[in-house]
């Protein structure tokens, strides 16, 4: 059964099938899958978390229960040999959140289907690809689309896994964010340079956990300089739009009063989620092309 790691082993066609078949059960199309699945989630999360039962529940899987707080893992056991105990029993796929960057690897001895739900700093293939699927169905196409990231490039997995997809697929991608917090990335910290000229403002949240905010900016001054404030939202195009890979520090990355303006796809993104995931768990229980 394949598995979906990382956005950077995923061919354009591959990329457009899933939106496609994401699309088709947004429409109502049904589908039934066989066999039980386990949610591995070693990170906190509402939306990924909630998004895949809820795709699970609507493809008809026997989702079983799974708290690392009450598992062999407090006991030192291995994610491998959790995985592989899930593999034993007869589990058909995985789905993984881990704060180890490519905690996959020691997963290449495992028959079931990994889908990786976020690995540290590293990619998040279905945030991916419900952001793809939410600026396809806005403008019909992604090719020539200019998406501007804003925030922790660096840390941010969503940032990553986006960069690779977006200009694979032709988008013009460009990255706003401080100085300390480009990585590999050529970016600008000039916001408002770019603001009148994108088509999607994509704003990152500020990983108070993987970082202080405060050792570089007050959330006020970082509102100022790196947020998309009412001012800023006023210079964009006139059918341009807001995404957010969500939690949202309201009033830091985001005004409040924009979460959910005319222009805002941030709930529509999760709404998505729901389609793009019976999409991803379909291909991996299934192989569909």
């Amino acid at each position: 059964m394949p598995n979906l790691l990382t956005m950077n082993n995923l061919e354009n066609d591959k990329i457009m099938n899933l939106l496609k078949r994401a699309e088709q059960f947004e429409k109502g199309e049904k589908a039934s899958l066989d066999g039980a699945v386990v949610n591995l989630f070693f990170e906190p999360s509402t939306r990924t978390k909630m998004s895949f039962e809820m795709a699970e529940h609507r493809l008809g899987l026997s989702v079983l229960p799974f708290e690392t707080a009450f598992s062999s893992i407090l006991k030192g056991e291995t994610l491998y040999d959790t995985v592989k105990t899930m593999e034993a029993i007869g589990v058909k796929a995985v789905i993984i959140r881990h704060e180890e960057e490519e905690y996959y690897q020691q997963l290449a001895g495992c028959k079931v289907a990994v889908i990786n739900g976020g690995d540290g700093s590293g990619q998040h293939p279905t945030q991916s690809l419900l952001d793809l699927y939410t600026i396809h169905q806005e403008f019909g196409r992604i090719d020539g689309i200019h998406v501007t990231i804003v925030g922790d490039i660096a840390h941010s997995r969503v940032a990553k896994s986006n960069a690779a997809a977006l200009k694979q697929l032709g988008a013009k991608v460009s990255f706003v964010c401080p100085e300390e917090w480009s990585g590999d990335y050529d970016t600008t910290d000039d916001l408002d340079a770019l603001i009148g000229e994108t088509d999607v403002v994509m704003m990152l949240r500020v990983q108070h956990e993987r970082h202080a905010v405060s050792a570089l900016f007050s959330k006020e001054r970082y509102h100022i300089e790196f947020g998309l404030t009412e001012a800023r939202e006023r210079k964009m195009k006139k059918d341009a739009i807001i995404m957010h890979p969500a939690p949202i520090n309201r009033g830091v990355e985001i005004a409040d009063s924009l979460v959910e303006c005319q222009r805002s796809r941030i709930f529509k993104q999760m709404e998505n989620g729901v389609f793009v995931r019976m999409a991803v768990l379909e291909y991996a229980m299934k192989g569909r092309e």
